[in-house]
């Protein structure tokens, strides 16, 4: 463990459940590195992922954004094409995309956006994409003809979530440089949506754990039974 890492943990009493505003609190103090640390939420839910009445999966705009630069490639084509760069895709098109993909391992672009129309296209980096979490899907909203709308929405903050096969769901939700309202708006946010999100197999306890840290800092653990407080 590092010095910065020793002397965060001193901040926190690990039998303490905090309240979301005292865990965000904490959080910026433990945040003692020299760049601006991503602060993150980690949320593990009563569900087994395994089952497919169980998955929870969606995206949900971020109030107050990521306070991250998002690269967004499109696939479409013919006037689409020309909607999503005005919209500010840093990247549009078709084939030649998958071409540079496939050929050169390119991977300068966080979100992937694509018209219904272009899916068979996307389909064959499927394999690639995928296990990275960059295909797109129609339930967090990166499926669509409406790409200006999707390109806004990513560019204001929108984030993705999904359980992994550990039942555990891993979000950003802002940056150490964030006022701590910012970040609590953005937790509520998110937490909201995750709460809604929630299948109806699920039984018992949804909400198991949630914790908060920063890039380089401890975790935080929160009181579950708050988080909507």
């Amino acid at each position: 463990m590092g010095k910065n890492y020793v002397e965060s943990l001193k901040l926190i009493d690990k039998d303490t459940m905090y309240s979301p505003k005292e865990a965000i609190d904490i959080v910026l103090k433990t945040a003692k590195a020299k760049f601006d640390e991503t602060i993150e939420l980690s949320i593990k839910l009563g569900v087994d992922p395994r089952h497919a009445d169980q998955q929870v999966r969606g995206a949900v705009v971020l109030p107050n954004g990521t306070g991250k630069k998002v690269r967004v490639l499109v696939f479409a084509k013919g006037a689409k094409v020309d909607e999503a760069k005005n919209a500010g895709a840093d990247f549009a098109g078709s084939e030649e995309y998958v071409e540079k993909i496939q050929k050169e391992n390119w991977f300068d672009f966080d979100v992937v956006v694509a018209t219904p129309d272009m899916m068979g296209v996307v389909g064959r980096l499927g394999r690639i994409l995928g296990p990275k979490g960059l295909m797109p899907n129609p339930k967090s909203g990166t499926v669509t003809f409406d790409v200006e709308k999707a390109i806004k929405e990513i560019k204001a903050g929108k984030v993705e979530y999904r359980v992994d096969k550990t039942s555990i769901i891993h979000v950003p939700i802002g940056k150490k440089s964030f006022e701590s309202e910012k970040l609590l708006s953005n937790f509520h946010a998110l937490l909201d949506a995750i709460v809604k999100a929630k299948p109806s197999a699920s039984k018992g306890q949804y909400l198991k754990s949630v914790v908060i840290s920063s890039t380089m800092g401890p975790g935080i653990k929160i009181n579950s039974a708050k988080v909507l407080d």
